[in-house]
């Protein structure tokens, strides 16, 4: 815990936290206010603009990930960090006045906004390490982050729903501010080639960084196993509410609890492989993780399989007082946790093999094919999900095509091994 606490660290763990819960608690608001109040009665124009707002938010990172990248890699991170924050409370001031208004349009680009914001300050979250921490404390570093992460879009969701739009306009604002004042006590970070010039045109600097990633093989190793494993969650977290509605016929309150064990899982996953690994960073263990995320995407297809549907919608409590349920549990923290052992030292092992001088361009460079991959896999399980395959059945194909990737990483295990 006292990593948490240093000077290094501290501020930056702090302003990210923040920002994942400031993204999640806005986006959830601006959902029930346009689902619960302004379109209550066209449930279906409220969804439609649900999936819009979902790539409106991922725009950015197609559009700004490669500027972003070539900025943080010529300026001083801290100092880019601060000015990045400071624009946030802004954004977040239009954002409560739109929920404020119920203007639509405003909320979608604020949406985009915050998106952009998050596209800019991502690469600089990772990138920023191993300038601050020595390399014995690199992969506990990344693993605070990622737990921290996950766990700000659990707090944020809950917030977001559980507040209502007026509060989530006072709170947002409130935690940018206070996410602004961390950021002004992040140690500098100065660029390692300060005479380098910026590309700040948005194409050629996202194909130059992408390209030149792709050309490292362990970087493209990394990202592509990283890629995977967001485009797996993007599916995973999409498929609870139908899950949950139509196969296990329980309210949507299970759906937040799925959502919890999903989120809690990933985040004991990314302290324990720390632990388990000794600070040492290498993704030697990956394959095994594949294979865990295989199996227990199995044993939660067997436990659909094997549930026993009420005849009428069951709560929380119901849920639990089933073994059934217990086994679907189990199987979810099962692919969590292996979830975040898998992804920590993926992230670490990026950040130790781009050069010191183009580490936030590699960050940035994941951050495109993450994002791609996101929608990419999001559309083939829309598309699956249209041609009469079940949810259930969809999480298994998921969940099984992890055995791919860990064959994959287990033939390429010199380009992980240790740095």
């Amino acid at each position: 815990m006292s990593l948490l606490f240093s000077r290094n660290f501290g501020p930056l763990m702090a302003a990210q936290f923040l920002s994942a819960f400031n993204d999640n608690l806005y986006r959830t608001a601006m959902v029930f206010l346009i689902s619960f109040q302004l379109l209550r009665d066209q449930p279906d124009q409220a969804a439609a603009l649900a999936t819009l707002g979902a790539g409106i938010f991922i725009l950015p990172f197609f559009l700004f990930s490669g500027m972003a990248g070539e900025l943080a890699d010529t300026r001083d991170k801290a100092a880019i960090t601060r000015v990045i924050k400071a624009v946030e409370i802004g954004i977040l001031g239009v954002g409560a006045w739109a929920l404020f208004t119920d203007s639509v349009m405003l909320l979608m680009i604020v949406l985009f906004l915050t998106g952009t914001h998050s596209a800019f300050f991502g690469p600089i979250k990772y990138s920023i390490l191993p300038q601050h921490l020595p390399p014995q404390l690199l992969l506990k570093g990344t693993a605070w982050v990622e737990a921290g992460t996950f766990m700000a879009i659990l707090l944020g969701q809950i917030a977001g729903g559980l507040v209502g739009h007026s509060g989530a306009a006072f709170g947002m604002v409130a935690v940018a501010f206070a996410g602004w004042l961390f950021s002004l006590f992040i140690p500098p970070a100065p660029p390692v080639e300060p005479g380098r010039r910026a590309d700040l045109n948005p194409w050629t600097s996202s194909v130059k960084v992408v390209r030149a990633s792709w050309a490292d093989g362990r970087q493209r190793e990394a990202i592509i196993a990283i890629s995977w494993f967001w485009a797996m969650g993007a599916v995973f977290t999409a498929g609870f509410v139908p899950l949950v509605s139509t196969r296990l016929l329980a309210s949507p309150a299970v759906a937040t609890l799925f959502l919890t064990v999903f989120s809690v899982g990933i985040a004991a996953g990314s302290l324990a492989i720390n632990r388990i690994m000794k600070g040492s960073i290498s993704g030697r263990l990956a394959p095994a993780t594949g294979v865990a995320l295989a199996a227990s995407g199995a044993l939660l297809y067997l436990g659909i399989q094997l549930y026993d549907a009420p005849s009428v919608p069951i709560g929380v409590a119901a849920f639990l007082a089933r073994a059934d349920g217990w086994l679907i549990l189990a199987a979810l923290l099962g692919i969590s946790v292996a979830g975040g052992m898998f992804i920590v030292p993926l992230y670490a092992l990026l950040q130790t093999a781009a050069g010191a001088a183009e580490r936030s361009r590699a960050i940035a460079a994941n951050n495109i094919i993450n994002a791609a991959a996101m929608v990419l896999a999001s559309g083939v399980s829309a598309a699956l999900l249209a041609a009469g395959l079940g949810i259930a059945e969809v999480l298994l194909l998921v969940g099984l095509l992890n055995l791919l990737i860990a064959l994959r990483l287990r033939r390429n295990r010199a380009l992980l091994a240790a740095v």
